[in-house]
């Protein structure tokens, strides 16, 4: 696996879980349903990049 590609996704998809309740009208990014947003996007993405770099290395 490659750490890289992991981290990667993580990251994007903990951005984007942090900045979902945004689009509902919290306007607090460091509320409850910001950080929980995140950590669920944080996991999901690293989900996501297990999958994409087992795909692509061949495992």
């Amino acid at each position: 696996m490659n750490k890289t590609v992991i981290l990667t996704f993580a990251i994007i998809f903990e951005l984007a879980g942090n900045y979902v309740p945004m689009l509902f009208g919290e306007t607090d990014i460091f509320s409850a349903w910001g950080i929980l947003g995140g950590l669920i996007g944080g996991l999901f993405g690293v989900w996501v990049g297990v999958k994409v770099s087992k795909r692509f290395s061949g495992y």
